[in-house]
């Protein structure tokens, strides 16, 4: 409800909480679920993940109904983040041109669950 509430010092302060709770040395990654939101909600949330100690923004659980990654969203948020986070692009990958064309959009990680069709193109 933060995002589409637009309480985004909540979201903030969530976030803030995980990264004190776990080790420095521990990737901390935060799930947009960028096809359920708009193109400002998707830039905000990134820019607060930022702010608050995240080292990946995903764009999303790779369950949710709406969809998974799109390379509209993966480029919007690698704009968003800059260089020194990574972009997480995840669900919906299931060929080796998704997965080139994802990683051309700025995507540093993959999540797919079909490894083995695209690594054999």
């Amino acid at each position: 409800g933060f995002v589409f509430n637009s309480m985004w010092l909540e979201l903030g302060e969530e976030i803030a909480a995980v990264r004190t709770s776990i080790s420095k040395t521990t990737k901390l990654k935060v799930i947009i679920e960028s096809a359920a939101l708009t193109d400002e909600q998707i830039i905000m949330s990134c820019r607060v993940a930022v702010a608050n100690g995240a080292d990946f923004v995903k764009t999303s659980t790779g369950f949710h109904k709406s969809g998974g990654a799109s390379l509209h969203a993966v480029q919007l948020m690698r704009a968003t983040v800059g260089d020194s986070v990574g972009v997480k692009a995840s669900g919906g990958i299931r060929t080796r041109e998704s997965a080139i064309a994802m990683i051309e959009a700025g995507a540093t990680r993959l999540g797919t669950s079909a490894t083995r069709a695209i690594l054999a193109g």
